[in-house]
Protein backbone atom coordinates (compact mmCIF):
# COMPACT_ATOMS: atom_id res chain seq x y z
CA UNK A 1 0.00 0.00 0.00
CA UNK A 2 2.73 2.46 0.99
CA UNK A 3 4.70 1.60 -2.16
CA UNK A 4 1.60 2.24 -4.27
CA UNK A 5 1.05 5.58 -2.54
CA UNK A 6 4.70 6.49 -3.12
CA UNK A 7 4.33 5.64 -6.81
CA UNK A 8 1.09 7.63 -7.07
CA UNK A 9 2.68 10.65 -5.42
CA UNK A 10 5.80 10.38 -7.59
CA UNK A 11 3.69 10.27 -10.75
CA UNK A 12 1.82 13.42 -9.70
CA UNK A 13 5.05 15.30 -9.09
CA UNK A 14 6.87 14.68 -12.36
CA UNK A 15 7.97 17.86 -14.10
CA UNK A 16 10.59 20.55 -14.35
CA UNK A 17 10.49 21.73 -10.72
CA UNK A 18 13.26 23.55 -8.87
CA UNK A 19 11.90 23.05 -5.35
CA UNK A 20 9.46 20.96 -3.33
CA UNK A 21 7.81 22.75 -0.39
CA UNK A 22 6.25 20.41 2.18
CA UNK A 23 3.85 21.21 4.98
CA UNK A 24 4.77 19.40 8.21
CA UNK A 25 1.79 18.50 10.40
CA UNK A 26 -0.59 16.17 8.59
CA UNK A 27 1.63 16.05 5.49
CA UNK A 28 5.02 14.72 6.60
CA UNK A 29 3.97 13.80 10.14
CA UNK A 30 0.84 11.92 11.17
CA UNK A 31 0.24 14.14 14.18
CA UNK A 32 -2.92 16.17 13.50
CA UNK A 33 -4.97 14.27 16.12
CA UNK A 34 -2.33 15.19 18.70
CA UNK A 35 -2.44 18.85 17.68
CA UNK A 36 -6.22 18.82 17.88
CA UNK A 37 -6.09 17.32 21.38
CA UNK A 38 -3.74 20.06 22.55
CA UNK A 39 -6.01 22.78 21.12
CA UNK A 40 -9.02 21.30 22.93
CA UNK A 41 -7.10 20.90 26.19
CA UNK A 42 -5.74 24.45 26.22
CA UNK A 43 -9.12 25.93 25.21
CA UNK A 44 -10.66 24.20 28.24
CA UNK A 45 -8.21 26.12 30.44
CA UNK A 46 -10.05 29.22 29.21
CA UNK A 47 -13.46 27.57 29.73
CA UNK A 48 -14.00 27.22 25.99
CA UNK A 49 -15.45 23.88 24.87
CA UNK A 50 -14.39 23.97 21.24
CA UNK A 51 -15.43 21.71 18.37
CA UNK A 52 -12.34 19.69 17.33
CA UNK A 53 -13.50 19.76 13.68
CA UNK A 54 -12.48 23.43 13.52
CA UNK A 55 -8.81 22.38 13.54
CA UNK A 56 -9.25 20.28 10.39
CA UNK A 57 -11.08 23.19 8.78
CA UNK A 58 -8.25 25.62 9.57
CA UNK A 59 -5.39 23.16 8.96
CA UNK A 60 -2.20 25.08 8.25
CA UNK A 61 -3.22 28.35 9.90
CA UNK A 62 -0.76 29.76 12.44
CA UNK A 63 -1.91 29.00 15.99
CA UNK A 64 -2.21 32.73 16.75
CA UNK A 65 -4.74 33.13 13.93
CA UNK A 66 -6.64 29.98 14.92
CA UNK A 67 -7.11 31.42 18.41
CA UNK A 68 -8.36 34.71 16.95
CA UNK A 69 -10.91 32.71 14.93
CA UNK A 70 -11.93 30.71 18.02
CA UNK A 71 -12.48 33.97 19.89
CA UNK A 72 -14.81 35.14 17.12
CA UNK A 73 -16.79 31.90 17.03
CA UNK A 74 -17.07 31.39 20.77
CA UNK A 75 -17.21 35.07 21.76
CA UNK A 76 -14.26 34.40 24.05
CA UNK A 77 -11.21 36.51 24.84
CA UNK A 78 -8.38 33.96 24.93
CA UNK A 79 -5.00 35.66 24.57
CA UNK A 80 -3.53 34.34 21.29
CA UNK A 81 0.10 34.73 22.35
CA UNK A 82 -0.47 33.08 25.72
CA UNK A 83 -2.54 30.28 24.16
CA UNK A 84 0.19 29.67 21.56
CA UNK A 85 2.85 29.42 24.27
CA UNK A 86 0.74 27.05 26.40
CA UNK A 87 -0.12 24.84 23.43
CA UNK A 88 3.50 24.68 22.25
CA UNK A 89 4.64 23.70 25.77
CA UNK A 90 1.98 20.98 26.12
CA UNK A 91 2.64 19.55 22.66
CA UNK A 92 6.40 19.59 23.13
CA UNK A 93 6.29 17.95 26.55
CA UNK A 94 3.59 15.31 26.03
CA UNK A 95 3.01 14.65 22.33
CA UNK A 96 5.95 15.45 20.08
CA UNK A 97 7.92 12.27 20.73
CA UNK A 98 4.94 10.22 19.53
CA UNK A 99 4.90 11.74 16.03
CA UNK A 100 5.16 9.15 13.26
CA UNK A 101 5.97 9.78 9.59
CA UNK A 102 3.47 9.59 6.77
CA UNK A 103 5.84 7.19 5.10
CA UNK A 104 5.05 7.67 1.42
CA UNK A 105 5.51 11.44 1.82
CA UNK A 106 8.73 11.30 3.86
CA UNK A 107 10.16 8.75 1.41
CA UNK A 108 9.18 11.05 -1.46
CA UNK A 109 11.05 13.92 0.21
CA UNK A 110 14.16 11.78 0.73
CA UNK A 111 14.03 10.42 -2.84
CA UNK A 112 13.98 13.96 -4.28
CA UNK A 113 16.51 15.62 -1.96
CA UNK A 114 19.52 16.57 -4.04
CA UNK A 115 17.47 16.57 -7.24
CA UNK A 116 15.35 19.57 -6.22
CA UNK A 117 15.64 22.03 -3.34
CA UNK A 118 13.66 21.07 -0.23
CA UNK A 119 11.80 23.32 2.22
CA UNK A 120 9.25 22.77 4.97
CA UNK A 121 6.62 25.49 5.32
CA UNK A 122 4.49 25.17 8.44
CA UNK A 123 1.97 27.13 10.47
CA UNK A 124 3.48 25.55 13.58
CA UNK A 125 5.98 26.77 16.15
CA UNK A 126 9.58 26.53 14.85
CA UNK A 127 10.88 24.63 17.87
CA UNK A 128 8.11 22.03 17.61
CA UNK A 129 8.43 21.70 13.83
CA UNK A 130 12.20 21.25 14.00
CA UNK A 131 11.84 18.56 16.64
CA UNK A 132 9.05 16.82 14.71
CA UNK A 133 11.27 16.67 11.61
CA UNK A 134 14.00 15.08 13.74
CA UNK A 135 11.59 12.53 15.24
CA UNK A 136 10.30 11.44 11.79
CA UNK A 137 13.82 11.32 10.35
CA UNK A 138 13.86 14.00 7.64
CA UNK A 139 15.52 17.01 9.28
CA UNK A 140 18.86 16.41 7.53
CA UNK A 141 17.20 16.70 4.11
CA UNK A 142 15.46 20.04 4.74
CA UNK A 143 17.35 23.10 3.51
CA UNK A 144 14.90 25.83 4.52
CA UNK A 145 12.26 26.03 7.23
CA UNK A 146 9.55 28.72 7.36
CA UNK A 147 7.27 28.66 10.41
CA UNK A 148 4.51 30.63 12.13
CA UNK A 149 5.25 34.30 12.75
CA UNK A 150 8.18 34.46 10.32
CA UNK A 151 6.24 36.20 7.54
CA UNK A 152 3.78 39.14 7.68
CA UNK A 153 0.88 36.76 7.02
CA UNK A 154 0.53 32.99 7.31
CA UNK A 155 -1.45 30.49 5.28
CA UNK A 156 -3.90 30.89 3.47
CA UNK A 157 -1.85 33.89 2.26
CA UNK A 158 1.09 33.46 -0.10
CA UNK A 159 3.76 34.89 2.20
CA UNK A 160 5.20 31.67 3.73
CA UNK A 161 5.64 29.91 0.38
CA UNK A 162 7.09 32.99 -1.31
CA UNK A 163 9.53 33.36 1.60
CA UNK A 164 10.64 29.73 1.21
CA UNK A 165 11.15 30.18 -2.55
CA UNK A 166 13.19 33.32 -1.91
CA UNK A 167 15.40 31.59 0.67
CA UNK A 168 15.94 28.66 -1.68
CA UNK A 169 16.64 30.93 -4.65
CA UNK A 170 13.87 29.19 -6.59
CA UNK A 171 11.36 30.57 -9.08
CA UNK A 172 7.91 30.41 -7.38
CA UNK A 173 6.41 29.13 -10.64
CA UNK A 174 8.79 26.15 -10.45
CA UNK A 175 7.95 25.25 -6.86
CA UNK A 176 5.54 22.43 -6.01
CA UNK A 177 3.70 22.48 -2.69
CA UNK A 178 2.63 19.41 -0.68
CA UNK A 179 -0.34 19.95 1.64
CA UNK A 180 -3.18 18.24 3.48
CA UNK A 181 -5.61 21.15 3.89
CA UNK A 182 -7.40 23.89 1.99
CA UNK A 183 -5.61 26.85 3.63
CA UNK A 184 -2.30 25.43 2.39
CA UNK A 185 -3.46 24.91 -1.19
CA UNK A 186 -5.01 28.40 -1.18
CA UNK A 187 -1.66 29.81 -0.08
CA UNK A 188 0.12 27.87 -2.83
CA UNK A 189 -2.26 29.21 -5.47
CA UNK A 190 -1.82 32.75 -4.14
CA UNK A 191 1.94 32.27 -4.53
CA UNK A 192 1.52 31.12 -8.13
CA UNK A 193 2.59 27.57 -7.30
CA UNK A 194 1.15 24.18 -8.21
CA UNK A 195 0.16 21.94 -5.32
CA UNK A 196 -0.57 18.33 -4.39
CA UNK A 197 -3.04 17.24 -1.72
CA UNK A 198 -1.24 14.24 -0.28
CA UNK A 199 -4.41 12.91 1.36
CA UNK A 200 -6.38 12.99 -1.91
CA UNK A 201 -3.64 12.45 -4.54
CA UNK A 202 -5.01 15.56 -6.20
CA UNK A 203 -2.93 17.99 -8.29
CA UNK A 204 -3.84 21.64 -8.66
Amino acid sequence: MEENNFARLSKLTEGDYEAFLYDCDGTLADNMPAHTETYVEIAKQYNVDMDPAIIDELAGWPIFNVVEELNLRYKSNMDPAEFTARKAKLYFEEYIGKAVPITYVTEHLKANAGRVRIAVVSGGDRRAVQHTLEVIGVSDYVEVLVCAGETPKGKPFADPFLKAAELLGADPKKCLVFEDGNPGTQAAEAAGMHWVRIDQFKFG
